[in-house]
């Protein structure tokens, strides 16, 4: 198979190193030579500490080398069977690039768009083709994150689905098919790890290192919301949680918080600046390790990500295999949301929602229709 990648930055030389290592003949696109010469050279950095710690061999790693090509115009990208953009999260930026892309490729090219939570069906209507458009959205680190989300447009036909997933699935990812919604699952269902935290530090309750500490310690999570964040990058997440709240009409379940806002105008970053919700130039706070607290904070956090999970399954987002599997598998939650909601009971769900709601009376914390129902029904996700 023939795969073209557009962009080669961290998501674009990752895709291209997947792509290569499953056998595909890959070639990465970008206008900058410099640019180009640079994604080569990290790969060969990458590749050889694979061969560092014995996870390929340097037959393997001069295989998956050969494999990959580097392309400074569209009409190097022809012959390609399948064509994933990587570039800039920027709508119209990416309309104008498929515009463009689809005079060069053959009818039969799927062109397919990496974005986080875009939407699909707007870049697969500035094609004249748009029933080959569809959305294949990897995780950061590609080579390492097994999930991948594959989200075909109203426009997308069956026939480009199909060979979508199946493609996904040779490459050895594990494939969650989404709705074309704002965040697709990841992005939509996991808001309230960053959101609710970031309210429970607003509302006095808990610092930053004690709410990292009881997701962490108590709840599980491999990081806590303000170490990821930090990690990812606070003007990325910003951007991501500011896109999905416009995106759904300002629904208060995703509203930004000013705290997040402020952090990132002032360069507050994260690891990246130095400084983020924590000082990366002094020694980390310690956090307040009290249990009940503690508990408090995971229940809180927990309830509001299994209650947008569920909602997701209730607006046929994806199926609740696919919505525990992205959650797992695509950012490593220690369970899968609709699993854990089983575990805990949905009745407690319902009640500790209830209990935001009546404290609050915001919509932020309205339980979800498919909740209730379950309750009443004495129904659960996983029979």
């Amino acid at each position: 198979m023939k795969v073209a990648v557009i962009g080669c930055g961290t998501m674009g030389s990752g895709i291209a190193q997947v792509a290569a290592t499953a056998g595909c003949n890959v070639k990465i696109y970008d206008t900058n030579l410099a640019t180009l010469e640079k994604s080569g050279k990290n790969l060969e950095i990458t590749l050889s500490k694979l061969v560092e710690k014995a996870k390929i061999d340097e037959t393997e790693k001069d295989r998956i080398i050969n494999h990959i090509s580097y392309a400074t115009s569209f009409a190097e990208l022809s012959h390609s069977d399948l064509v994933i953009e990587a570039i800039v999260e920027n709508l119209d930026i990416k309309r104008k690039l498929f515009s463009e892309l689809e005079n060069y490729v053959s009818p039969g090219t799927i062109l397919a768009s990496n974005t986080s939570s875009l939407s699909i069906a707007s870049i697969a209507a500035s094609c004249q083709k748009p029933e080959r458009v569809i959305g294949i959205h990897f995780f950061n680190p590609a080579p390492l994150m097994q999930l991948v989300e594959v989200i075909p447009a109203i426009q997308t036909s069956d026939e480009v689905l199909e060979k979508t997933v199946q493609t996904i699935t040779e490459w050895k990812k594990i494939v969650a098919i989404a709705k074309d919604t704002p965040g697709f699952i990841v992005n939509r269902v996991a808001r309230p790890f960053y959101s609710e935290a970031l309210r429970i530090y607003e509302e006095g309750k808990a610092d930053f290192a004690t709410i990292d500490w009881a997701m962490k310690t108590i709840g599980g999570f491999r990081m806590g919301p303000f170490e990821l964040m930090d990690f990812i990058g606070n003007d990325v997440n910003y951007t991501v949680t500011e896109t999905v709240f416009t995106a759904f009409y300002f629904d208060p379940r995703y509203k930004p918080s000013f705290t997040q806002k402020r952090l990132s105008e002032a360069g507050f970053l994260g690891r990246k600046s130095g400084r983020g919700y924590y000082n990366y130039s002094e020694d980390l706070p310690k956090a307040v390790e009290d249990n009940e607290l503690g508990q408090y904070i995971v229940d809180r956090i927990l309830v509001m990500l299994i209650n947008e999970a569920a909602e997701a399954f209730f607006l046929n987002i994806a199926s609740v295999k696919d919505i525990d599997n992205a959650m797992t598998k695509g950012v490593n939650y220690p369970k899968g949301l609709l699993a854990w909601a089983d575990e805990k009971g949905i009745s407690w769900c319902v009640e500790k929602i209830d209990e935001l709601y009546n404290e609050y009376h915001e919509d932020r914390y309205r339980c979800s229709p498919i909740l209730r129902k379950m309750n009443r029904e004495s129904l659960t996700f996983y029979k």
